[in-house]
């Protein structure tokens, strides 16, 4: 073989070598960059004094972008307009913050971008910068801290804004409503807020669930927490702040009524229902007959009437019991007159409930003689209905047995309602587990300073499933609950009234406060469950 076949022999050779070794693996990009960008430097530098630009630049050693801006980053005090920041949708290697609005004199600004700036490709998060300048010849430098707690759930929902609005000669207790705070920052997605670069004064603490982002308390739609002194910098730096924040029950105000059906009417309101009442002062014929039912979801009264009579629009007058009176007036026409549809509360009856059944008409009477009720075995089983007007439901009362079914048959013309319509043929069908099916916690408090209290359980999204009220050291059963998590939660009903009470910001009331069983309730079929809750 001469020199030029070896030659070729050897470079196939090394080509085969070069295949081989390819295929036993691949080339990379190398391991993930999980570095943050990094800060490199800023124009003007940050921690300024004198400050007098109306442009920032904030330069980073890699392409960034911002997420979730609007959410993340605060500027404190806050400006109106708001700066405009960018990038937004995009990529730079630096953040451009433009002023719209004019500084405040000898103020110092601290610009909180969260968790917002992250690079381009990874996403890695530089978290938490901070670019502090002042207009005038120092930074203000005090510091203070606290943390979020719900008045009446659990946990406390993130992103809840917290101000101060600095107590001058100017303040009052109002100035949350149409006023924008001193100083404002975010928990972001915890439950912890800091303040840093305060200056020295007194101020006022609010927390607010700034559903607008206008950083003005709005009632009907904000929850707020207060801090009930006055805060005194710098001698309260070293507190721990809570704030509990709650939604307050809205001052009572009768809202325009509508007309829904031929001989209902419905009146919304904010507020407490507070002994509502509803007048007709439009001139209407002798023989009429009115009914008011409050509506089991929405803040509203059913106003029922009869005979339908005409007029073009109709004069309604409110009132409460704290004094409220207002004068509402309402488009009135003939329309279809509402049909009784009968439903039913479900069609599996615990053992300890009675079955439920109401009506979109206002149920009036109820003939039990056109009524049967059988179990599996098609044998009758005794029974009567209590009509509660008020609610405008009905309980069919019996005595249940477990592993059972029932069957309801309601006659036609059996049920008569308000405005004189009448039933045709109904029927329920509904069962009744096992008593093994359900379980029970039998739960005792200790260290109860006064009473009384109401303890709830609860699901997991913290609806109500039970409640009792304590008036003295016993222990509780809670029977017939299905199989699932439960929390317990007691309540200290100081005014007595049955209810859990939210705060007031104005006339300085705290919620009334709450305590969280600390575990979760595993609760299973066939067991029983001892829980001693010891309040502090």
């Amino acid at each position: 073989m001469n020199k030029r076949s070896n030659l070729l022999w050897s470079t196939l050779l090394l080509l085969i070598l070069v295949v081989s070794c390819a295929k036993k693996g691949s080339i990379t990009g190398g391991e993930k960059d999980e570095t943050p960008p990094v800060f490199v430097k800023a124009f003007p530098p940050n921690f300024s004094t004198n400050f007098k630009a109306n442009e920032i630049r904030i330069y980073f050693d890699e392409y960034i972008k911002l997420k979730e801006a609007q959410k993340q980053i605060i500027v404190s005090p806050p400006m109106d307009p708001k700066p405009t920041i960018t990038p937004l949708g995009g990529a730079s290697k630096f953040v451009k913050i433009k002023f719209l609005d004019t500084l405040l004199q000898n103020t110092t600004y601290s610009i909180n971008f969260g968790e917002s700036i992250e690079d381009n490709n990874e996403g890695n998060t530089q978290p938490f910068f901070r670019y502090v300048f002042s207009t005038g010849d120092f930074l203000d430098s005090l510091h203070i801290k606290g943390t979020i707690t719900d008045a009446i759930k659990k946990e406390a929902e993130p992103n809840i804004t917290v101000a101060l609005y600095e107590v001058d000669e100017n303040y009052s207790d109002s100035l949350i409503f149409n006023t924008v705070p001193r100083y404002i920052t975010n928990t972001l997605d915890s439950t912890e807020f800091n303040f840093y670069n305060l200056k020295k004064g007194k101020f006022k603490l609010i927390a607010l669930k700034d559903q607008a982002g206008n950083y003005k308390y709005e009632p009907k739609q904000d929850k707020i927490g207060f801090y009930e002194e006055i805060v005194s910098l710098p001698e309260d730096t070293a507190k721990i702040f809570n704030l509990n924040i709650f939604k307050e029950t809205l001052a009572f105000k009768a809202l325009l009524p509508k007309q829904i059906s031929k001989n209902e009417f419905v009146f919304p309101y904010e507020g407490e229902v507070d002994s509502m009442k509803i007048k007709l002062l439009s001139k209407a014929p002798d023989t009429l007959e009115t009914l008011v039912i409050a509506d089991k979801e929405t803040d509203s009264l059913h106003y029922w009437f009869k005979p339908f009579f005409k007029a073009d629009s109709l004069i309604f007058e409110v009132s409460n019991s704290k004094k409220y009176r207002d004068t509402l007036v309402t488009r009135f026409k003939d329309q279809y007159k509402d049909s009784i549809q009968i439903s039913s509360s479900g069609t599996t009856l615990a053992l300890n409930k009675n079955f439920v059944f109401s009506s979109i008409t206002p149920l009036d009477t109820i003939d039990e003689k056109r009524i049967t009720l059988t179990d599996k075995d098609t044998i009758d089983v005794p029974f009567s209905i209590a009509l509660d007007k008020t609610s405008n439901e009905a309980e069919l009362i019996f005595e249940k047995s477990e592993n059972n079914r029932y069957n309801m048959t309601i006659l036609p013309e059996s049920i008569l309602d308000f405005v004189g319509n009448t039933n045709d043929t109904i029927y329920f069908r509904f069962l009744t587990k096992k008593l093994a099916d359900y379980g029970t916690i039998f739960f005792t408090l200790e260290n109860v300073e006064t009473y009384p209290v109401i303890v709830q359980v609860t699901n997991e999204k913290q609806d109500i499933i039970t409640e009792k009220t304590v008036r003295n050291q016993e222990t509780l059963t809670f029977d017939y609950l299905e199989p699932s998590k439960y929390y317990v939660r007691v309540i200290f009903d100081s005014n007595d009234n049955g209810k859990w009470d939210p705060g007031n910001f104005l006339k300085g009331i705290q919620p009334e406060k709450v305590s969280y069983f600390p575990e979760i309730i595993d609760v299973r079929a066939n067991w029983e469950i001892k829980q001693t809750f010891i309040l502090e």
